[in-house]
């Protein structure tokens, strides 16, 4: 074989090599691009699915899945519907059968709040967790709170749904103060005994919601209603350090600043602290609706 004849086949294998490469690059591309599509539509649909979520939480995958195509017109799959629910930790609340709990190992405590009227601070507190939509990623925000006086004692955002931060929240919230009753959902986090019996040690009365019950814990649900349409929709924080730093100034304003039509136009710091050194025969008259049985609350603004 002649030494033109190796080049010229040297020379067409070279370039069919930077052909292949060239097709493999653009290939690549091309699912790079419609992944990066893909993502963005989930970081889109799963935002929708958040406000539907918290106007209706009592939705389930079916009726959101109808409202993202007959509002938004976004047509999915309802396996693709529940797949992003799971993602972001949400559940159509609603009354269901006691038949299985979070962890079936974990003690389930008893509903204590039924009919009893809350007129002191630090009488009871409740805990929650809800789902923080980020441009980049999403969050996990828990808050604890005081029901006489809607005062936010601590909080903290995670990336990851781990107890960690849980714990993290309830120590420093029990620094401040320590209530004669704490009630949370049935999350796993809250019935691991690393969180329950933080609070047995203090003596604390543990009480839990019914499962599926969210107005066993309405001034929570509305306390996330509120973050939500004031803060999180209005804000769109790009990541988590964005997040944390417009939360801490919007719970500032929260507990400090903003006046609750309930607490007749007090704001929650000054309702907790001035009467939380008072004797509680002597309590500021707040309105009728903290002494009712909460399952009769509507879901609205605080």
């Amino acid at each position: 074989m002649s030494r033109s004849s190796i080049y010229l086949r040297s020379e067409a294998r070279e370039k069919q090599t930077c052909l292949f490469f060239r097709v493999n690059e653009q290939i690549q591309a091309t699912a790079l691009y419609y992944q990066s599509k893909t993502n963005e539509q989930d970081v889109q649909i799963t935002r929708l699915i958040d406000e539907i979520y918290t106007k209706y939480p009592f939705y389930g995958s079916r009726r959101i899945r109808k409202e993202l195509e007959i509002y938004h017109q976004i047509k999915i799959s309802r396996e693709k519907t529940q797949r992003l629910m799971n993602l972001m930790g949400l559940e159509a609340i609603y009354p269901k059968k006691r038949t299985s709990f979070s962890n079936k190992d974990h003690k389930i405590y008893p509903y204590l709040l039924k009919r009893l009227s809350i007129s002191y601070p630090n009488q009871v507190w409740s805990t929650d967790i809800t789902y923080v939509k980020l441009e980049q990623g999403w969050a996990y925000l828990i808050a604890i709170m005081d029901w006489f006086s809607r005062y936010v004692i601590d909080w903290r955002l995670s990336s990851y749904l781990q107890i960690d931060f849980c714990l993290d929240a309830l120590n420093n919230a029990l620094n401040k103060g320590t209530p004669e009753i704490f009630n949370s959902d049935q999350d796993v986090r809250f019935t691991s005994p690393q969180f329950t019996d933080i609070l047995k040690a203090r003596n604390i009365k543990i009480s839990m919601d019914s499962k599926g019950r969210y107005l066993d814990n309405i001034f929570q649900e509305r306390l996330w209603r509120t973050i939500k349409y004031e803060n999180i929709y209005i804000k769109h924080y790009q990541n988590i350090d964005e997040a944390k730093q417009g939360l801490a100034e919007y719970f500032d304003f929260y507990n400090n600043r903003r006046f609750h039509s309930s607490l007749n136009y007090l704001v929650p710091a000054q309702v907790y602290f001035q009467s939380k050194n008072r004797n509680r025969e002597n309590q500021i008259n707040l309105p009728n609706l903290i002494k009712k049985d909460f399952a009769e609350c509507p879901i609205k603004p605080l």
